[in-house]
């Protein structure tokens, strides 16, 4: 019995291995077969789990294949060094300007062949660029890749969204898309530039969305101190972009066009896979009032008022003109304009029916003489105190057409930018002086900003929900602030970039990386000159500046390297010649002794004797004068 049962248990266990055998050649011919049906009966196979694995991610966009081989690829990227591999295709986000500075704001999206540019702006020089006019962003990018490029499209036609339109389009000749007034003005530098004819100018409207290889771009109404001004829907393959533009939440706009949260609510709800936001008030706390309250402010001031009444504003901000006019049809003034961009922009306004008054309103600064004071209201440029505007030559007692009197009130319809406060203080001082009542907005709310505050900020945010967060149009302490913002709504950490301009930030639904940099910069703009002012240029104008200038000037004879006449020394800008007689004459005798020791070395090239008397020259001035001008030595030879 015993036995019986132990061969049953062989013949059992052989059984057992026979069908042990047969399963696993069964199984390792059916293999493939099994992997795809069924992979959770083979996880002890490395390639199932694997192939398992793959297929999980593919069916859920969240998972990641940690253990994944690396494998060639067409989607490679590389940053800091280190190789990674993007599970989809990606769109690249790279900022040529705007960020960690106020102006030239130039943004470029770029999905595989396809590339699309967003604004194209300009911003004023700093004070230690002396003679410099404008400042625009290095488009050496964009000139590499111009065959690639669909389209630029324009948020709003303030100077620093626009003002580099005319040098971009002179390199690379684009189609331009801007809404109806920025279009206007976009038109007006064209035809200053003489672009207009080869140009593609295309007009959209609110609410409209145009196709650009493979983006969509909607253009959605939003509220800013300008009109016609959009936010962009940007749709890429890899999911859309909302691009702010400048912005404020207004509800009771100038013009009656209020924001379009809805139509942002319901890309929102849909999903928005980045927010680019305007930062320039990310440090304010609240809302920004609207405004309208600055029109309440007008109608006090001008009421009962028999003085000439002179206000100066931003010539871009149209809502703001658009106010004054109000206030001067309602008390039955007159109109006059000063200032060349003032009168261009109001000029391009009233063609295209955004500022509206009777015809008659306006007349020209010519025809002031022949109206009493309260028959007049003066717009004019200069609210930042600059230098050459009409306002500040007015406080001169320079301007040709209008001389401040006791009998005049002038309002400085804004705040002054960071950085000009001592100008917009001398020219409000020197009205004063003059005997005009000055109003500004220290005594009155004369001015509210263009831009959101935090609370406005955080409604976008909510309304959005985007995956990524983007501050953009700010410097470094307001896009941080901005940063803070996202944070306190929610918005993790990891998916808030500060960006530069030229650092390129790529991204899909799963994951977003900085992937390296592209050239950026400032190109400057001097005159008809566009970008031969660089660095040692301004470097020479600032040594100039500050030290002055000292030429000298000899004759030698070719062969002996001996003085024949000279030197002569010119100053300009150092000392005044002839009350410094003596100090002149021993500058003569120190480049004498110089060039009698090249002559003694058998030294005759140019270029060293040159050089051997800028470098004593310069210590023996330094040492009676503790000053350094620029020297430069001329030698003619015979």
């Amino acid at each position: 019995m015993e036995e019986e049962l132990k061969s049953t248990k062989v013949e059992s266990t052989e059984r057992k291995q026979r069908t042990t055998r047969a399963r696993k050649t069964n199984t390792e011919t059916t293999r493939k077969t099994r992997e795809n049906h069924n992979n959770h009966n083979s996880v002890t196979r490395r390639n199932t789990n694997r192939r398992n694995k793959t297929m999980e991610a593919k069916e859920n966009k969240n998972v990641k294949v940690e253990d994944e081989p690396k494998r060639k690829t067409t989607n490679k990227r590389r940053t800091n060094n280190k190789d990674f591999i993007f599970k989809k295709d990606t769109i690249k986000i790279i900022p040529l300007g705007g960020l960690h500075e106020i102006g030239k704001n130039i943004t470029v999206f770029e999905y595989g062949d396809d590339i699309i540019l967003v604004d194209a702006g300009l911003a004023f020089p700093d004070d230690d660029m002396l003679g410099v006019d404008l400042v625009i962003p290095d488009l050496t990018y964009l000139e590499r890749n111009k065959e690639k490029i669909r389209g630029l499209v324009i948020t709003h036609g303030h100077e620093d969204h626009i003002g580099s339109v005319p040098y971009l389009l002179k390199k690379i000749n684009v189609p331009v898309y801007a809404t109806k007034l920025a279009a206007g003005l976009i038109r007006n530098k064209l035809e200053e530039h003489k672009l207009l004819r080869s140009t593609k100018l295309k007009e959209v409207k609110q609410g409209q969305a145009i196709k650009l290889g493979k983006f969509k771009v909607e253009f959605i109404r939003s509220c800013h101190s300008i009109p016609d001004s959009v936010m962009l829907a940007i749709t890429t393959p890899v999911g859309t972009i909302l691009h702010t533009g400048d912005f404020k939440l207004d509800f009771t706009p100038i013009d009656g066009e209020q924001m379009d949260l809805g139509r942002i609510a319901e890309l929102g709800n849909k999903g928005i896979l980045a927010l680019m936001s305007d930062s320039t008030n990310a440090e304010r706390k609240g809302y920004t009032m609207s405004e309208s309250t600055v029109g309440e402010v007008f109608e006090k001031l001008f009421q009962n008022c028999k003085k000439r009444i002179v206000v100066a504003t931003f010539a871009s901000n149209v809502h703001r003109v658009q106010q004054i006019v109000n206030s001067a049809v309602e008390h039955k003034r007159k109109i006059a304009v000063c200032g060349r961009s003032m009168i261009n922009m109001i000029d391009t306004a009233r063609e295209l029916g955004y500022i509206k008054c009777p015809d008659n309103v306006f007349i020209d600064i010519d025809m002031i003489k022949n109206y009493t004071d309260d028959q007049l209201v003066i717009i004019t440029t200069g609210s930042q105190g600059e230098p050459m505007s009409a306002l500040t030559r007015m406080a001169a007692g320079e301007h040709r057409k209008v001389q401040i009197t006791p009998n005049d009130k002038v309002i400085i319809s804004a705040t002054a930018i960071p950085g000009n406060e001592k100008f917009v203080s001398k020219v409000i001082d020197d009205l004063m002086q003059l005997g005009a009542e000055v109003i500004y907005s220290s005594l009155e709310a004369i001015h509210v900003s263009g831009h959101a505050c935090q609370e406005e900020q955080k409604i976008i945010l909510a309304l959005a929900k985007p995956k990524y967060f983007i501050p953009v149009h700010g410097e470094y302490r307001q896009l941080i602030a901005h940063s803070e913002t996202a944070k306190s709504m929610g918005i993790a950490k990891e998916n808030i970039f500060l960006t530069d301009n030229g650092k390129v930030l790529e991204l899909n639904e799963d994951e977003a990386k900085f992937t390296g940099t592209v050239p950026s910069g400032r190109v400057l703009v001097d005159g008809l000159g566009v970008g031969d002012v660089g660095s040692i240029v301004l470097r020479d104008r600032q040594h100039l500046s500050q030290d002055g200038l000292i030429i000298i000037v000899m004759t030698m004879d070719s062969s002996s390297g001996s003085i024949i006449a000279g030197p002569d020394v010119i100053s300009r800008g150092f000392v005044y010649v002839r009350e410094s007689e003596n100090l002149m004459d021993d500058v003569k005798n120190v480049v004498r002794r110089e060039v009698y020791k090249c002559e003694e070395k058998h030294i005759t090239d140019w270029s060293t004797i040159k050089s051997n008397v800028k470098d004593n020259l310069r210590e023996y001035i330094f040492q009676k004068t503790k000053r350094n001008p620029m020297i430069l030595p001329i030698i003619m030879e015979i």
